[in-house]
């Protein structure tokens, strides 16, 4: 029998009975659903390897075809033949994040209806409400999809969690983002801009989009990236300006962005709270320096072994916290993370300086000052037995001469002396409000922290 040649098309007759062909029918067998003769072991695994089997199955005289070639890298990821792997080689794949189009925002949970048409024109928005908006996904875990639509009506793939951030009036697409902002340079980006990689090659499949979070580092090499990605809404430090494609990806400014809320600017200097995003771990920038100088010249010097410097640290955070706690804040108002009121207070030189020891700033007057308050500088406290109306004594007018001393002294028509009078008592009460104290933390009485800070 003469051998085929091996690039030419070779179809024996079913009955032919040469080794070849008896394995190319066994083959087959595996090959073919039970329904039309195949073997019921093989139902459902039809696999490369059986082709290639068959393919190199010896026809005739024993001449065999070429071995079929290996699966490449791509197929062996699972891409489609001649498909390249993408994304960062250390394990963060090319993010597979299909979107929708555009939309209006989905009615209510359980709502029926096709959303409604979009809104163009930007609404004004802080950079921290941005972030903050970005962060209730990330909280939340909210899962992607392109089809779903979050509580707040905006769809859970990336440009919908954008859309959202951005608070826009309706869902946008890559496609549409654009529009809502400036373009940037990579030096002029802040917490709240848009990293936008828009495909218009495969537009739905090929794009993706993230919120700017700050950066990690001083050479602009990684940033926080807020995003909506598989499996859910993160926030993670991100090499910039995307682990793939990062040189098609273009920096923009949401044309709605506004300054600082009221009241957090610095009367006469310009020197505004610049946001949430400033501070945190990872974060690298002058903001987070200024406010540790700030925290050293209040008091926190003692939370730092060097600096203070750019890169955010514990020291900043315990300093931070310290400063809160010396307010009279709690629970989340004393969280380390300086927010609009605490930078305010920093800048301007308002409330209660840090204490001594840290835990010991509650202060107050004779109700509630703690005796476990360092004494630092001041002279022994006399007891609060001593501040009471008829009592005299040499820390009367020691406490009245520190009151004038420090600006404290309006109330007194002659004086200080050492006979307790109710000019000592409102001059007393003055400075304690000055603390931030109110109530009984402010009754006129001094107690051991009132007298600490009076002498610090």
């Amino acid at each position: 029998m003469e051998v085929a040649p091996v690039f030419e098309e070779f179809d024996p007759g079913s009955d032919c009975d040469c080794p070849g062909c008896i394995h190319r029918r066994r083959v087959m067998a595996h090959t073919l659903p039970v329904s039309l003769g195949g073997h019921p072991a093989a139902h459902g695994a039809r696999r490369a390897l059986v082709v290639a089997a068959a393919a190199g199955a010896v026809l005739g005289g024993g001449q065999a075809l070429p071995a079929v070639a290996a699966p490449d890298a791509g197929q062996r990821a699972g891409l489609p033949p001649g498909a390249e792997p993408t994304g960062d080689p250390r394990g963060d794949p090319d993010p597979d994040t299909p979107q929708g189009g555009r939309s209006g925002l989905h009615g209510a949970p359980g709502a029926s209806g096709t959303p409604g048409p979009t809104a163009a024109a930007p609404r004004p928005i802080t950079r921290a409400a941005i972030l903050a908006r970005a962060g209730t996904w990330v909280a939340a875990k909210v899962p992607y999809s392109m089809s779903k639509y979050w509580s707040d009506g905006y769809r859970q793939d990336c440009s919908g969690f954008v859309s959202m951030a951005w608070n826009l009036g309706g869902n946008e697409w890559t496609g549409s983002l654009a529009k809502y902002g400036v373009r940037i340079t990579k030096a002029e980006l802040q917490p709240g801009d848009m990293l936008l990689f828009h495909n218009p090659a495969n537009p739905e499949k090929g794009s993706h989009v993230t919120i700017f979070g700050g950066w990690v580092n001083k050479d602009g090499t990684k940033y926080i990236a807020y995003e909506q990605t598989r499996p859910h809404a993160r926030k993670q430090a991100t090499p910039y300006a995307y682990w793939s494609n990062g040189n098609r990806y273009v920096a923009y400014r949401y044309k709605g962005v506004t300054s600082a809320a009221p009241g957090a600017s610095r009367p006469g200097t310009g020197t505004s709270y610049p946001g949430a995003a400033s501070f945190g771990p990872g974060v690298y920038n002058k903001y987070v320096t200024q406010l540790g100088k700030a925290l050293v010249r209040r008091g926190g010097a003692r939370f730092y072994a060097s600096g203070p410097g750019p890169r955010w640290s514990e020291a900043d955070r315990r300093a931070t916290q310290a400063f809160q706690r010396a307010q009279g804040w709690r629970g989340k108002d004393a969280d380390g993370l300086p927010g609009p009121a605490t930078w305010s207070y920093l800048m301007t030189g308002k409330g209660r300086d840090i204490p001594a020891a840290d835990g010991s700033g509650s202060g107050s007057g004779s109700g509630s000052d703690s005796a476990s308050g360092s004494q630092g500088r001041a002279p022994a406290y006399p007891g609060s037995g001593v501040f009471r109306p008829g009592r005299s004594s040499p820390s009367i007018e020691l406490l009245g001469k520190q009151l004038v001393k420090k600006g404290y002294g309006k109330h007194y028509a002659r004086g200080p002396g050492p006979q307790w009078t109710e000019s000592d008592r409102r001059n007393v009460e003055a400075f304690q409000r000055a603390q931030g104290w109110r109530g009984k933390a402010a009754d006129g009485y001094p107690g051991p922290e009132t007298w600490r800070r009076l002498f610090a």
